[in-house]
């Protein structure tokens, strides 16, 4: 088992660069199935989920040159659509939530697709009804089959219709957008998702010849198309790495340049954290956070406490809030966290409350963080990260926290953030991988 061995108390000083962005790539890439024309895709993150979806893709018959870590070329001209519904299919893409984005595209070329038991985090139920229930509108029938343990998804023809989500899901509305971008006549989605990362997604669809409009609103008007061609394609930096790095100088003191952050897609997240009282510059499209003694949590004009909470964008992604919350821990005054969206979220605070933090976990869906105003560091403590995001957020904890941490089950964090530790060494963290 690999485990991070950190011994915090330093304050780093440099340059970081985020990666690709990986909500964005598990669109993205899943779309090169759309045309059997070659697709380049440029700034991939080399991260677990992300090398897994191309793995699969490989499985797929879809030819797949790697240029080099960050750079892929794919041409889907010869899949092999029976391969989804095989056992090593099952067994590699339970590993992955990411999966459930081949059935969009497959639908869309092929008329059929199968979809496993999805995995992913351990973070509560994440439902795939968006995604089958607009599947459906648009034609396809949906079983659910016991025995091989796969939902079926087939259909004789995609008719575009009117649809009204349940949820404005990102996936959800993803996978939609590529069924419906190959659909006969016109699909209109309303209480669509509208995140740059579907925008990006709907921009590359319409260098392939799709007919979108409305992107960056959530009324998004697909005309349907016969054929799909090449493209190239450059992702966005992580929007969540970002953040991520905001909070870590913010914990640690640090003085911390996060360079071609995309500051122009990061919408409300730098105004949440400067919220927390955290300084930061823009240089062009650099952010630069200097060192910091102290940062005070702001309160509401009227004196009440502060409250953050995630909500569909442009509002707060739900992927911050952990590193929200762990920032706040060495604030001057207090914040209510609110996690809407997930509601094992949050079940980390257990091991930041075991190495001094403040925090009253008021149920599933809050938690109450009361600054410690550096009048105490945190103290090191052997802790296992349950998802990506809490993952991080106590490896920040581990950082600023006083003695030796050590952090199991990193795999998760390496499912969503490449090489942090090597990247963070190159800051001055005294982080090491080993075995345990």
């Amino acid at each position: 088992m690999n485990v991070f061995e950190v011994r915090g108390g330093n304050r780093l000083k440099g340059e970081i660069q985020p990666q690709g962005a990986k909500n964005e790539a598990l669109q993205i890439i899943s779309a090169v199935l759309l045309t059997p024309e070659t697709v380049t895709i440029h700034n991939i993150p080399d991260i677990l989920d992300v090398n897994l979806l191309i793995e699969l893709l490989g499985e797929m018959n879809v030819k797949v040159r790697r240029t080099d870590r960050h750079t892929c070329t794919f041409q889907a001209d010869d899949v092999n659509v029976d391969y989804l519904h095989s056992a090593d299919f099952k067994k590699k893409s339970g590993r992955l939530r990411g999966s459930v984005m081949l059935a969009g595209a497959m639908l869309a070329r092929f008329k059929k697709a199968f979809i496993p038991k999805p995995g992913g985090d351990k973070i509560g139920r994440r439902r795939l009804d968006t995604h089958v229930i607009g599947f459906e509108k648009l034609g396809t029938r949906f079983d659910y089959n016991q025995e091989d343990g796969f939902f079926h998804l087939t259909a004789d023809k995609l008719q575009g219709t009117y649809m009204l989500l349940d949820e404005p899901s990102v996936t959800g509305t993803a996978n939609i957008v590529m069924a419906a971008s190959m659909a006969s006549g016109t699909t209109t989605i309303y209480n669509a998702a509208c995140e740059p990362y579907l925008q990006q997604l709907c921009k590359m669809l319409n260098r392939m010849g799709a007919k979108i409009s409305g992107i960056g609103s959530n009324l998004l008007t697909v005309e349907g198309v016969d054929y799909l061609g090449g493209t190239t394609h450059t992702m966005l930096p992580d929007m969540i790495e970002v953040g991520s790095f905001i909070g870590l100088a913010a914990m640690t003191q640090s003085e911390i340049t996060i360079k071609n952050a995309g500051i122009n897609d990061l919408g409300i997240i730098p105004d949440k954290f400067r919220q927390l009282g955290i300084q930061m510059e823009f240089k062009g499209d650099d952010i630069f956070i200097p060192e910091q003694e102290s940062y005070t949590i702001q309160r509401y004009f009227d004196g009440g406490v502060l409250t953050i909470y995630d909500h569909p964008w442009p509002g707060f992604t739900p992927d911050l809030l952990s590193i929200v919350l762990v920032t706040a821990i060495q604030a001057h005054g207090s914040v209510l966290i609110h996690q809407k969206m997930f509601e094992s979220r949050l079940f980390f605070v257990d091991k930041l409350i075991e190495m001094g933090a403040q925090i009253i976990l008021c149920d599933p869906h809050r938690a109450v963080v009361i600054g410690l105003e550096r009048e105490q560091r945190l103290r090191g403590i052997t802790m296992s990260s349950p998802d990506i995001r809490a993952g991080v957020a106590l490896l920040i904890a581990a950082l600023s926290a006083e003695g030796k941490s050590i952090i199991q089950n990193i795999e998760q964090i390496d499912r969503g953030y490449q090489q942090i530790d090597t990247r963070l060494q190159a800051l001055g963290a005294d982080i090491k991988r080993s075995q345990k």
